[in-house]
């Protein structure tokens, strides 16, 4: 008479010794060995990304550690009352996930512009501003000033504090209506405007 438990003990032993046999959830044991990978792909590439949110990766290069990182630290972005902090990342790159990778492919277009050296003095810096500026202007309006709204919102705001024309363009009827966004009234918060504009 045999044990069933003993059968039993036998049936799982063989599965477990003979991977390719081996199904759990439906997945074979070579697709653990995938899915793993894809796990370790998948947090180093996060990582990476992650790590191009950084302050001191943004002031890496000389073109923005020279120009629009000296206008922020003057701005109340950088040094404030409250010491809240906005970094580049908060202000250039959607929280959102498939936002944030859109917005860093784009970047990637930056990078050919730092081998060819597009704006490696300030001279040139200086010329290609106002298209800089437009480009990022463009972006704010097109998505409702996204990246403004992960800090500010106008149902938090205590507009009876301020001033009489902030109140009224605050007004988020009169905002509605005028289909302006944070961008429209506030270009050169965090960096100087360009010349020309």
């Amino acid at each position: 008479m045999n044990n069933p438990i003993k059968q039993r003990e036998s049936k799982l032993q063989k599965i477990w010794n003979k991977p390719r046999r081996w199904w759990l959830l439906g997945i074979p044991a070579g697709g653990f060995a995938m899915f793993f990978a894809g796990i370790i792909f998948w947090g180093g590439f996060n990582t990476a990304m992650e790590a191009t949110n950084t302050l001191e990766f943004c002031i890496s290069c000389h073109e923005m550690r020279d120009t629009v990182y000296q206008e922020y630290k003057q701005t109340i972005h950088y040094k404030n009352t409250s010491g809240v902090r906005a970094i580049c990342s908060d202000c250039h790159v959607p929280k959102s996930w498939g936002a944030k990778v859109l917005r860093k492919i784009y970047a990637s277009n930056e990078l050919y512009h730092k081998v060819l050296g597009t704006i490696d003095t300030p001279e040139k810096f200086e010329t290609h501003r106002l298209k800089m500026a437009e480009s990022v202007w463009a972006t704010m309006r097109s998505n409702d000033s996204r990246e403004c709204r992960n800090c500010h919102n106008y149902e938090f705001m205590d507009r009876e504090l301020q001033d009489r024309s902030a109140k009224k363009k605050h007004d988020p009827e009169r905002l509605a209506k005028s289909g302006k966004t944070c961008i429209d009234c506030h270009q050169g918060i965090a960096h100087n405007l360009p010349e020309d504009y």
